[in-house]
């Protein structure tokens, strides 16, 4: 599990407190849900979590980074258990991706934050790094294991084999998460098993593997 924030340099005083970390985030999320992003402020969180501004303002500078920081927790409850193929282990994830997806405080955070992010610059460099560039761990992850089975071919050695590896985990994230940001949160509609395997089969074989499964 990653830390939702991690203490800035050159700060000083009391340890940061875990448990005042979640109650801050929660609040977070809730506050966005019952008022949205314009009317949120973090003078209504330091008072949901029952907490001082300065005790927020010493953990995030901003309400950009609080808000990516809330949602940036959940998605670190996204786990990869080994379900014994590639296969099993993305329809798996996909559909993990899709309930969270579902839930109405990461729903509401992230079109938040993203749409925030059109004309921030520094704010899409957060969602970058706390968000997307910490869950291509699960890409990682799946990529290794279908390396190990003999489903995927190992990396090629050498920098280029490296590029190369980059790219398509790179490429592999933006399809998965790209195709279910979309479905949940544009089309509005389930990602349930069925979709699940439809959209497995199409990522592992092409428009010729839809009607392979079950």
């Amino acid at each position: 599990m990653h830390h939702s924030a991690s203490p800035r340099k050159g700060r000083t005083g009391r340890p940061r407190s875990a448990e005042t970390d979640q109650a801050i985030l929660c609040a977070t999320r809730a506050a966005l849900v019952d008022l949205g992003w314009g009317r949120l402020t973090m003078s209504d969180v330091a008072a949901r979590a029952g907490v001082a501004k300065t005790t927020l303002y010493r953990r995030w500078a901003n309400k950009n980074e609080l808000v990516v920081d809330a949602v940036a927790v959940l998605f670190d409850e996204l786990e990869l258990p080994d379900r014994g193929s590639l296969r099993s282990d993305i329809e798996g994830v996909v559909l993990q991706f899709g309930a969270l997806l579902a839930r109405p405080e990461t729903k509401t955070a992230l079109m938040a934050v993203v749409a925030e992010s059109t004309t921030d610059e520094a704010l899409r460099e957060r969602i970058r790094s706390a968000i997307v560039d910490r869950q291509k761990r699960l890409v990682l992850l799946g990529r290794s294991r279908a390396q190990t089975r003999g489903e995927l071919p190992p990396d090629t050695p050498g920098e280029e084999g490296e590029r190369a590896a980059t790219r398509n985990m790179d490429l592999i994230f933006d399809v998965i998460a790209g195709a279910i940001v979309h479905r949940t949160l544009v089309s509005g509609e389930p990602v349930d098993a069925a979709w699940g395997r439809d959209f497995t089969a199409l990522f592992l074989t092409g428009l010729g593997g839809l009607g392979e499964h079950d």
